[in-house]
């Protein structure tokens, strides 16, 4: 069986990654679904015409034969667009934070709004498929992950699930991106002048992927600190997690802990320890890198997690979750 999958905010940087992705997808017939004009479209050479367009309403989106519909949107557009083709029998897969979070008590706290489509809210599967993967086929609403949470959860999750993390002494995550990850939108703090040659922290323990790492992690959020900072680079997460573990007696059990969790996992390499991956590592991949580095002696870890924000950290991991939805091969088209 082959997908006719629509494209919601195909002129976004995640929505233009996942277009070109599902252009090189032999499953997949990508189609282009307008939901606003803009006038700063990049040019197409002579010839080229891309995929179909269609208008974003629902009679058009199911007359089209459409089978699934990625919304790279903000979370209130998708709020907005999800239900109808929901109800019509259409998969949707959400890149937006519109769908992630249990409750809209959660959701007004972290992202500051009411949500619009509470109904949907616990119909939604969360698509972090390596904890999540028997969830994911049935699925009729996928809530991609954000970026910054899939490389916390990925690093972290495992080390909670095993219990060797000293909780009360609490776990902090560095987190460093690219500036693709503020969207294309334009905005005096992504412009060049402010970018270039700097650093900048932002959203200072309420960033709103926190919950994220939270719901899946299992921790508290007294226990987990977490800070996101700007790099003048186009693309690319890396986070320095710092933990203690006093238990552990050597390195080779932390090893072993991920090792084991990720032993069948395609999209998830883990360093030897002691060696950790930059971001030139995993860039234009859908893979999540781990290394780390523990201190017998003291009791304390680092472990670094690197991803593409804009593949596994969006439009790589939305095909990765369509891919079980349908049946393909999980690494059809990423790999």
């Amino acid at each position: 069986m082959n997908v006719t999958a629509g494209v919601v905010g195909f002129r976004g940087y995640s929505g233009a990654e996942l277009v070109q992705l599902l252009l090189r997808h032999d499953r997949v017939t990508p189609i282009l679904i307008e939901h606003r004009q803009d006038s700063t479209e990049r040019p197409l050479p002579i010839g080229f015409a891309g995929p179909d367009r269609i208008g974003a309403n629902v009679e058009a989106i199911t007359a089209s034969g459409i089978q699934a519909v990625f919304l790279a949107t903000p979370p209130e557009v998708s709020m907005e667009l999800a239900p109808p083709l929901l109800e019509r029998g259409v998969k949707v897969i959400d890149l937006s934070g519109a769908f992630r979070l249990r409750t809209t008590a959660n959701y007004t706290r972290w992202y500051k709004e009411p949500h619009t489509a509470a109904a949907w809210l616990e119909k939604a599967v969360y698509g972090l498929p390596e904890f999540n993967r028997k969830q994911i086929p049935p699925a009729q609403l996928l809530s991609n992950p954000g970026c910054y949470p899939t490389a916390a959860n990925l690093a972290i999750a495992p080390l909670v699930r095993a219990g060797v993390v000293d909780r009360p002494a609490g776990i902090v995550c560095d987190a460093k991106s690219g500036v693709s990850g503020a969207g294309r939108k334009p905005s005096l703090k992504t412009s060049f002048c402010e970018v270039t040659e700097n650093f900048a922290a932002y959203s200072i323990l309420d960033h709103r992927h926190v919950a994220e790492v939270l719901m899946v992690s299992g921790l508290e959020e007294a226990e987990f600190s977490f800070t996101a900072q700007l790099i003048p680079c186009d693309r690319g997460i890396l986070e320095t997690i710092y933990f203690r573990a006093p238990r552990l007696k050597d390195p080779a059990e932390l090893a072993n802990i991920y090792l084991s969790a990720y032993k069948n996992e395609p999209f998830v390499r883990i360093y030897p320890p002691g060696v950790t991956p930059d971001l030139h590592s995993v860039l234009r991949t859908n893979c999540c890198d781990i290394g780390f580095k523990f201190d017998p002696a003291t009791g304390r870890g680092v472990v670094v997690a690197a991803i593409d924000n804009l593949v596994k950290g969006a439009a790589g991991q939305a095909i990765q979750n369509m891919n079980l939805m349908f049946g393909f091969e999980e690494t059809v088209g990423l790999l």
